[in-house]
């Protein structure tokens, strides 16, 4: 079994593989100050409910972008699972080259963002991932990582929006009607979600424009599905595209 991990900043999520599809996905929040116990507690739990125990699994993949994490999900594992887990970074065996100025600052999530839809579309791609920061990922038709870039999440901007305003709420995310907000609540959804799909689609086209040939456009992370029915430049859309890309890191490189 393998086991792959994604650390967030807002979300770990987990997926077990079993060699031919995924048995299972969890998505929990992010806790900077747990201990690696409390870590070994929560996965032997959600090991749990599909019968499974920390033996079962042979090969486990991290890709991670809160480094306090990291070590504390390494050490849970090699002591509670009795396996040293690959850690993803730029010297890992992905199959991309890599041609942004320092690769060592390239996240471990965007590099499995990059190998899982190279992988499906065998060509040029761009990845536009919706975490806590909406990330656009470039790859070249011979895979070659151009670039990337980042801006704020939704949450992020509704939140900023609220935060720094005396009268504007919260708000759902959820798209209103019509571009013409009609109340407070209306008018706050349509500058964040239809401003935002105006920014992803702006974003998507310059991407297309300095890559060669036919680009095809992937979204994915957990508020994926908020955007992707708002506009047509997505060929496809996958919310676990990264734990995908981490366990074909983990095939290339593990035994």
């Amino acid at each position: 079994m393998l086991l792959a991990i994604d650390i967030g900043n807002t979300n770990v999520v987990f997926g077990v593989h079993d060699g031919d599809t995924w048995l299972h996905y969890w998505r929990v929040r992010t806790v900077r100050e747990k201990m690696p116990d409390e870590y070994g507690v929560l996965l032997r739990a959600l090991l749990g409910e599909i019968s499974l125990t920390m033996a079962a699994l042979d090969r486990v993949v991290l890709a991670s972008v809160v480094p306090p994490l990291t070590g504390r999900m390494e050490e849970m594992l090699a002591e509670q699972a009795q396996v040293n887990p690959l850690v993803i970074n730029h010297t890992v065996n992905t199959g991309l080259t890599f041609a942004v100025d320092n690769p060592g600052e390239v996240g471990a999530d965007l590099i499995a963002n990059a190998v899982a839809a190279f992988t499906r579309v065998q060509g040029a791609c761009v990845v536009v991932d919706f975490g806590t920061a909406t990330t656009f990922t470039a790859v070249t038709r011979d895979a070659t990582f151009l670039g990337v870039a980042i801006s704020p999440g939704l949450n992020l901007a509704a939140s900023a929006l609220a935060g720094g305003t005396a009268q504007l709420p919260q708000i759902r995310l959820s798209a209103p009607a019509s571009a013409i907000g009609t109340n407070t609540i209306h008018a706050i959804q349509s500058g964040v979600l239809l401003g935002y799909v105006g920014l992803v689609e702006g974003m998507i086209d310059r991407f297309r424009g300095e890559i060669a040939g036919d680009v095809q456009v992937i979204a994915t992370g957990g508020l994926s599905s908020v955007i992707a029915h708002l506009t047509d430049r997505f060929s496809a859309v996958d919310p676990w595209l990264t734990l995908d890309g981490i366990r074909l890191i983990g095939e290339r490189s593990l035994p």
